[in-house]
């Protein structure tokens, strides 16, 4: 690839610093992430030199458009953009989706290209199945879209569970009643409901019966109408549990299923997540999304934890905790 020139207008002078950063530290992240890529700014104008120069430039257009349309700029999604941008891939058009306007007034938005085809699942099927690593969004995608759902009046309410099966625990070992029980299984979707919604009215949502979050468990017998419903850690559900969950979808109801294969927990290995694309794959009205590590929106650290342990050759990297052999570095 031979040596090229890039000039890019910034349409204001406005833009520059946030398109910058403070103390260009932005610019130097660029910087380093195009090594051997020369960047000169002038009043509004930036230059571009090096092999990678169209490329670079692609992305200062991306990075303006995204403050155009109301974007803050930091570190993480410029870093995100930039990895974008070298799949050849469009930030503009991934991360101005709006799922969601949270209690606090926050944007709740898809931050990476696997995040934006799993709401555009969530929005044009029946029943969507997320599965990924954690940290790649999806519960807390799905909590967004299950309450905007709600309050748009598309659904009436809004039904969270997930299998009460955790580290080998067993909840009669646990004090109180059923309810005190599982509640800590449950707590991660509790916290996804308080980050969205106002706490009061998400208890007058609650005490009415709108928002339901139960175990896995009561859902046996009944059809559920009309409701948003979520199943959340489904990789440790059985494949009998699975099956009664997925035939509770009654008239006017959306579905999302969430889990994460290299983390089950259920008693034998049994999960009722794994394989289960197979027997499904064709019914219309139904999606398989695939998270991966470039989707998780956690802390950097995370997204590594997770290539670490698909480089061992294992799930869970047990080859190589046992002694066997280490895999080799890609």
């Amino acid at each position: 690839m031979s040596s090229t020139q890039v000039k890019i207008l910034v349409p204001g002078n406005h833009l520059m610093v946030g398109l910058l950063g403070q103390r260009d530290e932005l610019l130097r992240l660029v910087e380093g992430a195009f090594g051997g890529t020369r960047i000169h700014v002038r009043g509004n104008e930036i230059t571009v030199d090096g092999d990678e120069a169209e490329r670079v430039g692609r992305l200062f257009e991306e990075l303006v458009l995204l403050l155009e349309q109301g974007h803050g700029l930091d570190a993480a999604n410029v870093g995100r953009t930039i990895e974008m941008v070298k799949a050849n891939e469009r930030p503009s058009e991934v991360l101005t989706v709006e799922v969601l306007r949270s209690a606090r007034g926050r944007s709740i938005r898809p931050k990476t290209v696997g995040q934006r085809r799993y709401t555009d699942a969530m929005s044009r099927n029946v029943v969507t199945f997320a599965i990924g690593p954690a940290g790649t969004g999806k519960s807390y995608l799905a909590v967004a879209a299950a309450v905007q759902a709600l309050q748009a009046k598309e659904v009436n309410r809004i039904i969270l569970t997930r299998p009460a099966v955790e580290a080998g625990e067993r909840l009669g070992f646990l004090p109180g009643d059923l309810m005190a029980k599982v509640d800590p299984y449950l707590r991660p979707l509790y916290d996804a409901l308080y980050d969205l919604l106002d706490p009061e009215a998400m208890q007058r949502l609650m005490d009415r019966g709108t928002i339901e979050v139960a175990p896995l468990a009561f859902m046996r017998g009944r059809t559920l109408n009309a409701s948003f419903i979520i199943l959340d850690e489904a990789q440790n559900t059985t494949p009998e549990q699975m099956k009664m969950f997925l035939t509770r979808i009654g008239f006017g109801s959306k579905v999302v299923v969430t889990g994460d294969v290299t983390q089950v927990d259920v008693a034998g290995g049994r999960s009722g997540l794994v394989g289960l694309e197979d027997i499904l794959s064709g019914i219309e009205g139904l999606s398989f999304v695939h998270l991966t590590q470039r989707d998780v929106v956690r802390h950097r650290i995370v997204a590594d934890i997770v290539s670490a342990y698909e480089q061992a050759g294992s799930p869970t990297g047990a080859g190589r905790l046992k002694g066997a052999a280490p895999a080799p570095l890609r």
